[in-house]
This record gives C-alpha cells, sequence and structure tokens, in this order.
C-alpha cells in the first residue's frame, strides 16, 4: 500500500483505527508524516481524526502509545502462556524434521524409512564423512529433504546431526523473539531459560551416538590449521582422504598432502609434507615424499603384524572402545595394562638385583611389595574398565562390525571409507629414512620401511 502511494495511486487511506494502521508508536508518525508529505491523508474511524489536520499528529501519537501497550501486553501473555506450557513439558511436538509424523493418537510417530535416512547421516558422519560427502551421498541416491527438496544443504545436514529430538527429548526456547517490535529471532544464548523434556517421544537415534556426534563435531571445528597460507587460522576436516587426518611429517611435524605427480602421459599419487610445499627447503629440508600405493602397503604389512598380536590387539581394541564411547573409564584400559607390564618389568629386575648381590635387599624387598600393591590395585582398575565395555552393547557392537571388516584384511584398503584405517590408528610419522612409524590407539607403535 505504501508502495502504491508513493507511486500516486492512492488519495486516501481509509483506517478503522490507530491500532489496525501500525502497533509501533515510531511506525505510525513515520508513516503519517512520509503520506502526508506526499498530500496523502490517513482517516482513523473509530477515532475521527484526519491525519491532513494541523492537530491530528498529537492525536495520533497518544492512541499510538495505547496501541504499542496494548501489542505488548497480548506478546507478554502470549509468552507466558508457551513458557508454561515448556515448563509442564506439554508444549506441542513440532513436526518440521524428517524422520517423524503425527500419529493417530496425536502423538509424534517415526516414520521407519525416515528414520532409517538419519540413521544412516550419522553413520556415515562417525566413519569420517564431511557434510559434503554426505550430502553428495544423499542426492546421488535421490532422498529428499523434510521438505521435499531433492538438494540438500549442508546446515539441514548439520541441524540433523545436533538436533536432540532424535534422541526422544525436547530442548525448548532454543531460540526466542527480541521483541513485540522488532519480532527478530535470536539464539537463545543464557538470555532465557531452556527446557528440556526427557523422553518425550521414541528416539531414532541412541543416546551414546548422539553424544558421540557432538564429540566429534567439537573435534572437527577445533582442528589445528594446516596450512600457513590459511586465512581464518582454523583447520577443515576432509574425509575424502583417511591419511589426510593422520599422516605427519616426522621431521617438522605438519601434516602431509595428497598430490598428484604426471610425467610422459602416466600419472601417479604422492604424499608430501605441507610445509615442504609451501615454503621449499628452507624449513623442512629432509622430508621425502611418499607414493600412495607404498605407504599403503607398509600401513597393511604393520596392520597385519598387530593382528598377530594378542596383546597388541587387546590394547587397540581398548582405544577403539574409547573411540566408540568416549568415556574416560574405558581409555584407562590400554593406560592400565601398559602401566602393569612396565611395574612387572622393574619388580623383575628388583628381582634379578636381589639374586646377584648382597646389597640392601631390605629396601628392594620393600619395593618391590609397593610395586606388588600397585599392580594388584591396577588389576583391579582393569577389570572395572573392561566390566563397564563388556557391559555397553554398543560398544560390543561396534567392535564387532570392525573385527570382522578387519577379518578380511586384504580388502581393507578398497573399501571407500577406510573406516579401519580412521578407527584403529592415532597418527602416522613419515620418516626422512624412508620408514613410517604407525601409533595405534591405545599407544602401541609400530615401525615399517617403505
Amino acid at each position: 500500500m505504501i508502495r502504491d502511494c508513493r507511486k500516486g495511486k492512492i488519495d486516501l487511506i481509509l483506517t478503522k483505527s490507530v491500532a489496525r494502521f501500525a502497533r509501533n508508536t515510531v511506525d505510525s508518525l513515520n508513516y503519517v508524516r512520509q503520506l502526508k508529505a506526499q498530500g496523502i491523508g490517513v482517516y482513523f474511524e473509530e477515532q475521527n481524526i484526519d491525519s491532513l489536520k494541523t492537530d491530528s499528529e498529537m492525536l495520533i501519537g497518544f492512541h499510538s502509545v495505547m496501541a504499542q501497550a496494548e501489542s505488548e501486553n497480548i506478546s507478554a501473555n502470549v509468552r507466558w502462556g508457551i513458557q508454561q506450557r515448556m515448563k509442564s513439558g506439554t508444549f506441542a511436538f513440532r513436526y518440521n524434521i524428517l524422520g517423524y509424523k503425527k500419529g493417530e493418537n496425536g502423538e509424534p510417530e517415526i516414520v521407519p524409512e525416515e528414520a532409517e535416512i538419519i540413521r544412516e547421516i550419522y553413520n556415515l558422519f562417525l566413519d569420517g564423512n564431511s557434510l559434503d560427502q554426505i550430502k553428495a551421498y544423499l542426492e546421488d541416491r535421490h532422498i529428499k529433504t523434510a521438505r521435499g527438496n531433492s538438494v540438500w544443504e549442508k546446515h539441514a545436514i548439520q541441524n540433523i546431526l545436533t538436533n536432540e529430538r532424535y534422541t526422544g527429548d525436547m530442548l525448548l526456547q532454543k531460540t526466542f523473539t527480541e521483541n513485540c517490535l522488532t519480532k527478530k529471532v535470536k539464539k537463545n544464548r543464557g538470555e532465557m531459560a531452556k527446557y528440556l523434556v526427557v523422553n518425550n517421544h521414541p528416539a531414532i537415534i541412541e543416546k551414546d551416538m548422539f553424544k558421540l556426534v557432538q564429540m566429534e563435531m567439537a573435534r572437527r571445528s577445533n582442528k589445528r590449521v594446516k596450512s600457513d597460507k590459511s586465512i581464518t587460522g582454523k583447520g577443515k576436516h576432509s574425509g575424502k582422504f583417511a591419511l589426510t587426518d593422520l599422516l605427519i611429517c616426522g621431521e617438522c611435524g605438519s601434516a602431509y598432502r595428497r598430490r598428484t605427480w604426471a610425467k610422459n602421459g602416466k600419472s601417479k599419487k604422492m604424499w608430501r609434507c605441507m610445509s615442504r610445499l609451501e615454503h621449499g627447503t628452507e624449513f623442512c629440508p629432509h622430508s621425502i615424499s611418499v607414493e600412495e600405493t607404498k605407504l599403503y602397503d607398509a600401513i597393511h604389512r604393520a596392520m597385519r603384524k598387530v593382528t598377530e598380536q594378542k596383546d597388541a590387539m587387546d590394547l587397540i581394541m581398548a582405544g577403539l572402545s574409547y573411540a566408540v564411547t568416549g568415556d574416560d573409564e574405558v581409555l584407562n584400559v590400554g593406560a592400565i595394562e601398559q602401566e602393569i607390564k612396565a611395574l612387572t618389568e622393574t619388580m623383575k629386575s628388583y628381582v634379578a638385583i636381589m639374586a646377584s648381590t648382597e646389597g640392601d635387599r631390605e629396601r628392594y624387598k620393600a619395593d618391590i611389595q609397593t610395586i606388588q600393591k600397585k599392580i594388584t590395585a591396577l588389576r583391579g582398575q582393569l577389570e572395572t574398565a573392561k566390566a563397564v565395555i563388556a557391559s555397553s552393547e554398543k560398544v560390543n557392537a561396534e567392535i564387532e562390525r570392525l573385527k570382522k571388516r578387519f577379518e578380511n584384511i586384504d580388502n581393507i584398503f578398497d573399501l571407500p571409507d577406510e573406516l579401519i584405517l580412521r578407527k584403529m590408528v592415532e597418527y602416522i610419522r613419515v620418516m626422512s629414512e624412508g620408514k613410517i612409524i604407525i601409533t595405534f590407539k591405545g599407544g602401541m607403535q609400530i615401525e615399517e620401511n617403505l
């Protein structure tokens, strides 16, 4: 209407009351003045006010203040009612997300086909895929969004991965309207109370898995910068190649980057120290380039050696359990076993010294008794930690799934997501002597020639 007035299409505006024209005093007076400057009057029937008359502005301002006060009062009452429903846990479920529909009894009901999509998105993310890769996966399979679109936005995938409603809970008042005048919606960062309704509806995602996803998301968002040419100063997660996050230079500590070398019409994939690529030999003169096939062959040999050692596999599986649960108690399994092993070796050396010398045997006996007490205490902690793992169906299911894939180790690196490598290896150092040192979950290291 205001646009038409500016174009000269309207000569007079008839309005029932000031409250129907605007409930914001500033807007009301501002538009009345604009229209009056163009010779266009506004007539308010209920108050019998004509804006073109000289004494009208004060009356319009007075009634506008009354209208704004009424609007604010209504808004406050509505907000209070909403907050009371949030407090009591009776706030209505919003069916604006994939995976749920309104059931016959009026309660949220899981849509099985859509729930499988949600679970697949969570599994893809935990297997190391980036948001771009998940987006491509969904679009290649012509999977529709909640609004029926074929094109997925990355923020929509991120919203799925961070939405607690998929665990059966509802966190209310995550956003709020600043006021009834600007109607600006803001993210609630502590300005107002939030309300968590637990077990409000059927869950699609287990809470353990949801917790893992949040931890992984936090880890990715806090990755250290790899390139000195980075503008933001933050690292970026890449799910395309597992080695991008695992391979580091043993000389300068920089990450390795995958490059393609082409010569005489032939190309090969190489991995190169990023510091050497960006600055030449000035900062990292001794780092080496590694052909991808040789690198994978060396990793393959190392992992074969690991599978043949029961103690090594126990340590790795302990680390793997922590990767699945994020539980500090589970993390201690690998560290505890290593500490027990070190204390046992120390005790054996003391026994050997006592057998071969006539020195202060009482002091060695006291040391041995102290070590034995430590070992006994550590074994108790170890049993507790193992019991935590054994009682977790989630951990056991994940480990069994990885073990089955581990059985076919000859084809491990044919897998597109390289799941085993991501789950079992902490990092790999490339040394200038033409060898790599692989550090597995749990702290075990294996050295292998390229």
